[in-house]
């Protein structure tokens, strides 16, 4: 029997989602766990995937359309079924009642006029009636990036200004038109020096923002404005750890990383001061009895922060299978909202890209982020002489409201204990 697929609630604070792209056809069978639609949220694009097998029977909105959670988006039948009248079946599913326009099947979300004042068209161009129609989407992308959104012409259905039609001017600013050659002045009576400005080449590209990338900025935005940084530095030895890890992977079956080590120092270093394991609430400060730590990936299209959950109970070979396993959803763009909800601490290494030390932003709500550098050789003293060893720097960044200095100031001399010793890591 057919049913309504409604907009899933991907995230918990979302009252809306962009439908990013059907992947199965109008008309075309799907079996359990196939992933029907991809849906886009501030924080991760996410497939949703059939609960039985079935058959899609109608679509009612095109891909990039931002839809209100719990609202239909597509007909749903059983395997086999057949649409048949689909205003009598869109009907009987009371998505639209006898008589009425087939709502549920307009093409954006709902429209709200931009009035224009009555005047008389430009020489050349089309005269327009003086209401024009544009989806919240549509404005929110205009007046995000700048455009007049009474200024743009509409693709979409009655002429309504649409998500494409501001991403079409967007794309028109990055080719500047050109510009008519000065009229020469005369000279003026006295001659007065300037500093000569450079030319504009035009020589540029505007990349408009995605939805992620919006979210990461306004996130780090509201971080570095309501957050009060402080920043604690300290320079761990790692011979001894990357022994560990060359003897770990002889008989590991997933292969461990450092970053993977450095996650499980982060949870010992939590459970020995536990104060560190929390976060600020506007009422209280909210602490934590599992070690959930978040991990920096980078991905093509940002910067996104997976939790792992409960690592202070697993070993050092199950954190590496899960970070991996999140690396590669993270890239798919399969990660679910859920999966970066949480956690108190942010590990971010760039380690591998050659850099020595850096200071990261917090993620909020965390209360902390570890940024890690490069293991490099440098000399150090070792029983009043001096010799060569590995170490590697890093920078912690904590939020001062529910984490004093003396605090932290602990936690990283438990951390940089179990880095050097890490025998600890292990037991």
């Amino acid at each position: 029997m057919a049913e309504l697929f409604r907009m899933p609630a991907v995230a918990a604070d979302a009252a809306t989602a962009v439908l990013s792209a059907w992947q199965v056809a109008e008309g075309a069978s799907f079996t359990k766990d196939d992933a029907l639609v991809s849906i886009e949220t501030d924080k991760a694009e996410v497939d949703v995937a059939a609960e039985q097998d079935g058959v899609l029977l109608k679509t009612l909105y095109e891909a990039g359309v931002e839809i209100e959670v719990g609202d239909p988006i597509a007909v749903l039948g059983a395997v086999g079924e057949q649409a048949g009248d689909l205003d009598a079946l869109l009907a009987g599913l009371g998505v639209v009642a006898p008589g009425e326009a087939p709502k549920a099947v307009r093409r954006d979300v709902p429209d709200e006029p931009v009035a224009r004042p009555a005047a008389a068209p430009a020489s050349g161009a089309p005269e327009r009636a003086g209401r024009v129609f544009s989806s919240p989407l549509a404005r929110r992308l205009a007046r995000e990036t700048g455009l007049d959104i009474e200024a743009l012409t509409g693709t979409g259905p009655g002429g309504r200004i649409v998500r494409r039609d501001v991403d079409a001017a967007v794309a028109a600013r990055r080719t500047p038109e050109p510009q008519p050659a000065p009229t020469p002045a005369a000279p003026p009576a006295a001659a007065v020096p300037r500093t000569a400005a450079p030319a504009d080449t035009g020589a540029h590209e505007d990349i408009p923002h995605s939805r992620m990338r919006r979210a990461i900025a306004r996130r780090l935005t509201e971080s570095k404005q309501h957050t009060p940084h402080f920043y604690l530095r300290a320079t761990c030895a790692v011979d001894e750890l990357l022994a560990l890890r060359q003897r770990i992977n002889a008989v590991s079956p997933v292969k461990v990383s450092v970053n993977d080590l450095l996650i499980k120092a982060v949870a010992t270093a939590h459970t020995q001061v536990p104060e560190m394991n929390a976060v600020w609430q506007p009422d209280a400060v909210r602490r934590f009895s599992a070690v959930d730590v978040s991990v920096a990936i980078a991905t093509g299209t940002g910067l996104v922060t997976p939790v792992l959950r409960g690592i202070e109970n697993l070993s050092v070979s199950a954190i590496a299978a899960r970070t991996r396993a999140y690396a590669e959803q993270a890239r798919a763009g399969a990660l679910h909202p859920t999966d970066l909800e949480g956690g108190s601490i942010t590990v971010s290494n760039l380690g591998m890209y050659g850099v020595e030390e850096f200071a990261a932003i917090i993620n909020p709500p965390q209360a902390a982020i570890l940024a890690v550098g490069a293991a490099r050789d440098e000399a150090v003293v070792r029983d009043g002489a001096v010799t060569v060893a590995k170490v590697l720097g890093v920078v912690l960044s904590v939020d001062h409201r529910p984490v004093d200095g003396a605090v932290a100031a602990r936690w990283l001399a438990a951390f940089t204990e179990a880095v050097e010793n890490p025998v600890r890591l292990v037991v």
